[in-house]
């Protein structure tokens, strides 16, 4: 299954360039919410990763719609690991399905 994570951090910015961004990967389940990203306590966030399943993908616009931490995310994409979900960020061009965007996170210290 193909999921998107969206998210912005106050109610007057504007989600649509990630939406937009998104759309090429066929998502089958979008979680969307409006709230800072200063900690993983975020109510869709946590949704998405009971949601997904083994072989499932993340799709998010960047990697800091995700966290905006290198301790935050590094614990995030070690749950999605955990599970065996793979994480696809667009702008970074980073794909956990490939062994190059393995080694990518491995650079930036998250995986």
């Amino acid at each position: 299954m193909n999921i998107a994570y969206v998210r912005i951090s106050t109610v007057e910015q504007n989600e649509s360039i990630q939406l937009e961004g998104l759309k090429k990967y066929d998502i089958d389940n979008w979680f969307s919410e409006k709230v800072s990203a200063k900690d993983t306590n975020r109510p869709e966030l946590k949704r998405m990763i009971e949601f997904a399943r083994k072989d499932d993908t993340i799709y998010i616009h960047s990697l800091d719609r995700l966290a905006t931490s290198t301790k935050d995310l590094s614990g995030i994409v070690e749950q999605l690991q955990t599970k065996g979900i793979h994480l696809v960020s667009g702008k970074e061009n980073i794909d956990t399905n490939t062994e190059a965007g393995k080694s990518m996170l491995t650079m930036i210290g998250v995986y």
